[in-house]
């Protein structure tokens, strides 16, 4: 399983702005023009992936720590548009890391034994090959921690490739990006957001 905490977000409502420049001969940021630009927004957000009708979606970065086994690091790197800012690192780590309690429940049991020991056993001998012992040995189910930031427009592009992806570390990743702000409104068509423009429109006009 993978745990993600402390999300921040930034530039939601800027970009959405921004998302009319291109039409827009002046540039404003108060908040009507922020409500006005909501019904655009999630239009150019919906449009087809590649057209570049959505790329405002990229001013929209996020931000979180990412606990996860390795193999889910090895997946999500692919996406060039997430970026690791720090990760712990298993050179540093390796030898004080826990396997008992720092793997994912389908890490056999034996294997961890084995870890533990040749982990003891380089304590014993610290010779290079006692080391590598347990660094080629920790196996992809170790879990390890990295603070990655990305954006809404690369979360889009993972939703909808991950969307029937079968392991539930991807299903809860998912589910995290259901959750970001406005996200659900802008991307996937939810109608929250929609409602509370209509409530405030005339507020904010006036001013």
């Amino acid at each position: 399983m993978i745990k993600i905490e402390n999300t921040k977000i930034y530039g939601l409502e800027e970009s959405c702005i921004a998302s009319g420049y291109p039409k827009n001969k002046e540039v404003s940021y108060s908040k009507a023009d922020f409500f006005n630009s909501i019904y655009r927004s999630k239009k150019l957000a919906k449009a087809q992936q590649g057209s570049g009708h959505d790329c405002f979606l990229k001013g929209i970065i996020v931000q979180t720590d990412l606990t996860a086994p390795q193999f889910f690091f090895q997946q999500i790197q692919r996406y060039h548009f997430l970026d690791i800012v720090s990760s712990q690192s298993k050179m540093h780590n390796i030898l004080s890391f826990d396997f008992y309690n720092d793997c994912t429940e389908f890490v056999d049991i034996k294997i961890k034994e084995i870890l533990s020991f040749f982990q003891n056993e380089y304590k014993k001998n610290t010779t290079y090959e006692n080391f590598r012992k347990v660094l080629d040995n920790t196996p992809t189910g170790l879990l390890m921690t990295a603070r990655i930031t990305t954006n809404y427009l690369q979360l889009k592009t993972i939703y909808t490739q991950r969307k029937e992806h079968k392991l539930n570390e991807w299903k809860i990743f998912l589910e995290w990006i259901e959750n970001l702000e406005k996200f659900k409104e802008l991307v996937l068509g939810g109608k929250e957001w929609e409602e509370q423009y209509l409530k405030v429109k005339k507020k904010w006009i006036r001013y």
